[in-house]
């Protein structure tokens, strides 16, 4: 296995990134610096948008800060109720039906399978549960958020960004993980991070080295055929 400081100095093809990014649930506690992210930002920032807009605002923070607003959530869970934390957007479907109800549960069924937490350990779950607030030992925290009077389209190009920032980082050895659940505790984010009330908070990622060890990152998500979601027409045989 590739240390943490071993990994600084891997590079991937743009097919090895794309073909390993994954979402790591563990983390090592090894530093990444400053001037890494902002490399990486810088390269996602070449992601296309509508006119050329470039609509995202990320707000990234490591150390105190990340301990910080991981206490401060865990807090406000432990006080209760959780019911009271609402993120201002729906990110899933208000009626599930399939194919995405079974992709869902088979994805959750696989993950607690690997960490041998059975179906109805409410104890379990929830402390897994809790781990998104500590950013799953990453060392490295990031909030994207959007203007709130922009447009389908801008949430759109965002989501476009982070895709490109996640193959970024993997092209260099890092890992991350996309964490939507934070967008529940927008009120207790936006003054630690000074993010202005006219803007959403959409979602988090972790950045980090992932730990290879853990179990949990052995969890491999299978994705449809082409044929489930590609048609093409045209082509000469």
């Amino acid at each position: 296995m590739r240390s943490g400081a071993d990994r600084t100095r891997l590079r991937l093809t743009a097919d090895e990134a794309l073909r390993t990014r994954r979402s790591v649930r563990a983390f090592l506690p090894t530093p990444v610096a400053r001037s890494e992210v902002e490399e990486l930002l810088q390269l996602a920032s070449r992601s296309p948008s509508g006119s050329n807009i470039q609509p995202w605002k990320v707000h990234v923070f490591s150390g105190e800060k990340r301990r910080e607003i991981t206490r401060t959530i865990l807090e406000a869970i432990d006080r209760g109720p959780r019911e009271q934390y609402r993120r201002e957007w729906n990110y899933y479907p208000q009626q599930w039906r399939e194919p995405y109800l079974g992709r869902r549960r088979k994805i959750g069924w696989d993950m607690y399978g690997l960490l041998g937490i059975p179906k109805g350990d409410f104890e379990a779950t929830e402390r897994q549960r809790r781990r998104n607030y500590e950013f799953f030992g990453a060392p490295v925290g990031m909030m994207f958020t959007l203007e709130e009077d922009l447009e389908i389209g801008s949430w759109l190009d965002l989501g476009i960004f982070i895709g490109a920032l996640a193959i970024a980082a993997r092209g260099r050895g890092l890992d991350t993980c996309a964490q939507a659940a934070f967008a529940d505790f927008h009120t207790l984010i936006r003054p630690l991070l000074g993010i202005p009330d006219n803007q959403i908070v959409i979602c988090g990622m972790a950045l980090g080295y992932a730990d290879e060890d853990a179990v949990v990152n052995r969890l491999v998500t299978e994705r449809a055929p082409l044929s489930q979601y590609a048609s093409f027409e045209g082509f000469e045989e």
